[in-house]
């Protein structure tokens, strides 16, 4: 599994509970919750914990304790993302239950448990934290508190393998908090021939997401009334720029591609919508001469994840994606076979992929749709090979019989094997991939895949299956 030390996330902030058992050694709840702060300070993060003057040694050992580290963390509920549970010792199971339960934080919780040291097994330096780490998790069972595990049932805070479980974790807690409260923006009515896309606003809304729907006509209607000279075109006519070759592109189309680009933006922010999928299919086109592809692959690149085609379902997974890894995302089709190699296949779309995904790029017009509405009113994909690299996809769908939000994710990488097209297209392998198909198929997922360059699916599985609640398939292949 490729490790995420290369991701750049912000500063996060934990909330830190200390576990330990009156009987069992002092002095290893005080160095456990020592080395915990540590391992949090060099990973870059924040932490809220008792003060060795708050409670004996700065732990919960108590329901007294428990009711100081619940108001403490209730002082700090705006900052804390999620909670860590430090077992340096056996660790007291219903305070450590309690003080989770009268926070009233709903927010990830992870259980990490110290190592013993075979040679220093005395009643001075006995830990059986390896034994109280399941005690723990059975109370927050019985609560009703769901939490996440380290990939080791014992690992040392200090160690390089804790720094893996914590970034995780933290990946955890941006998917789960990022989720919380999301607003989507819907320009546009999905495109009649597009069934595929359909989705249920209710399961969202009852996920504690937002669909906030725009009439495709509003918008062009606001950039009618915007004058070509106004400050907002201009600035997203040098970002463009800035962004994108554009050498061979007609002015005009540019120009189109501005004013749409700022009439869109200044809408989300008075919206207070964070991401957005768009209709394009032929809309756009036909009545305003121009695909929106290049503002919708700038928005991406700046983590406003853009969809087409109002695919509402595959956007929320591109946001997921870049929640977990910091970085940006794309949506694609699952296109084409890749010769006779049954592990291999095409990923393409016309394209508004973000530039991080590409190894070339230019803005180009979409020659698919060129043939029905006329070349000159298709300018603006970004068009180019997509980079080799690792990667992680997914897929978010909404099954309106069973009354669930569903989806499948896994890990696989671009490689660089050669394709002449056109759009924004790569060739991806996937251990299994036909088993993979297969799943999709028998099960009515849609043909568009997020993707991500991370390595980011233990933490998308973490968050919908122990936070979420949604029906989510891991794909693991063998070879």
């Amino acid at each position: 599994m490729k490790t995420r030390k290369d991701v750049k996330v912000k500063s996060m902030t934990f909330g830190i509970v200390v576990g330990s058992r009156g009987f069992f050694p002092g002095h290893l709840a005080a160095t456990g919750r020592d080395h915990m702060i540590r391992a949090l300070e060099k990973a870059g993060h924040k932490c809220v914990v008792l003060g060795l003057e708050d409670t004996q040694h700065g732990a919960v050992q108590s329901f007294e304790d428990a009711k100081k580290c619940a108001a403490l963390f209730k002082k700090h509920r705006d900052d804390i993302a999620g909670i860590i549970v430090t077992l340096p010792n056996f660790g007291e199971e219903r305070p450590i239950a309690d003080t989770l339960r009268l926070s009233g934080l709903k927010v990830p919780v992870l259980i990490q448990a110290t190592p013993d040291d075979p040679q220093k097994m005395s009643i001075h330096w006995r830990r059986d934290s390896f034994c109280g780490k399941m005690s723990a998790c059975n109370n927050l069972r019985q609560y009703g508190i769901r939490y996440s595990l380290t990939k080791s049932h014992c690992v040392d805070p200090l160690s390089d393998e804790f720094q893996e479980d914590l970034s995780r974790f933290s990946a955890t807690c941006r998917i789960v908090g990022g989720l919380q409260g999301l607003r989507i923006g819907a320009i546009g009515a999905r495109p009649q021939a597009f069934n595929t896309v359909r989705y249920s606003e209710k399961l969202l809304e009852a996920a504690g997401i937002s669909v906030v729907t725009l009439d495709l006509s509003e918008i062009l209607g606001r950039v009618a009334r915007l004058d070509d000279g106004a400050s907002i075109v201009t600035e997203k006519l040098e970002a463009i720029t800035n962004y994108i070759s554009v050498e061979g592109v007609p002015h005009p189309a540019i120009l189109r591609q501005a004013k749409l680009a700022a009439v869109t933006e200044e809408w989300m922010k008075e919206a207070d919508v964070s991401i957005s999928a768009i209709q394009c299919w032929t809309s756009l086109e036909e009545n305003y001469g121009v695909v929106p592809c290049t503002m919708m692959s700038m928005m991406s690149s700046k983590l406003m994840s853009s969809a087409c085609e109002v695919d509402v379902c595959g956007l929320i997974g591109m946001h997921m994606l870049a929640l977990a890894s910091g970085t940006p995302s794309a949506l694609l089709d699952w296109n084409n076979n890749y010769g006779a190699n049954a592990n291999k296949a095409v990923c393409f779309h016309c394209s508004n992929l973000p530039k991080e995904f590409f190894k070339d790029y230019k803005m180009d017009f979409q020659e698919i749709i060129a043939g029905t509405v006329g070349k000159d009113n298709t300018y603006g994909t970004v068009d180019g090979s997509i980079k080799s690299g690792h990667m992680t996809y997914i897929r978010v769908s909404t099954d309106d019989a069973s009354g669930r939000i569903c989806g499948y994710v896994g890990e696989g990488k671009f490689t660089d094997d050669p394709l002449e097209t056109f759009g924004g297209a790569g060739v991806v392998e996937i251990p299994d991939m036909q088993k993979l198909l297969r799943y999709i198929c028998e099960n009515g997922f849609e043909h568009h895949v997020a993707a991500n360059f991370s390595s980011v699916s233990d933490a998308i599985v973490d968050a919908t299956r122990q936070y979420l609640g949604w029906d989510f398939h891991r794909h693991e292949g063998s070879s």
